[in-house]
């Protein structure tokens, strides 16, 4: 080999040999502040534990994923709509004035009842139908269709 060529190869066995002392340098002073008071097995100890919590958290998103269906279906089956009607029963006597009712109690999904009463001076009848999707398979009168219109809507 000539000698330019040995001088070169010299030179750049050297600079690679200060760069690779520099990196190692650097990397040394990285690690030294990165376990600065500690040790690998407390490292060890905080990775575990983060894994441990990460595993309550997935947990916890689980059971809380599971309470919100049964919240929504509880919901779903609770009283949402609420209508009251006010009527005279009996227009065409004058009897009672507006004191006959229909009231609508329906879920969400249409669910429910229907109370009416009618009111006359010497008696007041109750009664109570049944409703599914918003219909009932007993006859409704008008005032009580009417309610559970509106409580659709409400």
């Amino acid at each position: 080999m000539a000698p330019q060529t040995l001088e070169i190869l010299t030179i750049g066995s050297i600079i690679l040999i200060v760069l690779l002392g520099t990196w190692i340098f650097i990397l040394e002073r990285r690690l030294k502040k990165l376990l600065a008071g500690k040790n690998a097995q407390t490292l060890e100890d905080v990775i575990r534990a983060l894994g441990e919590d990460i595993h309550a958290l997935e947990k916890f998103q689980k059971d809380t994923t599971s309470y919100l269906q049964a919240a929504d279906k509880r919901i779903a089956r609770s009283i949402q709509g609420v209508e009251t009607i006010r009527f005279n029963a009996f227009k065409g006597a004058g009897e009672g004035g507006n004191q006959s009712f229909a009231i609508a109690l329906l879920s969400e999904n249409g669910d429910g009842t229907v109370v009416s009463s009618l009111y006359a001076r010497d008696r007041v009848s109750v009664f109570a139908k049944p409703i599914k999707n918003f219909a009932s398979e007993y006859e409704m009168t008008p005032e009580e269709r009417d309610a559970v219109a509106r409580a659709k809507r409400s």
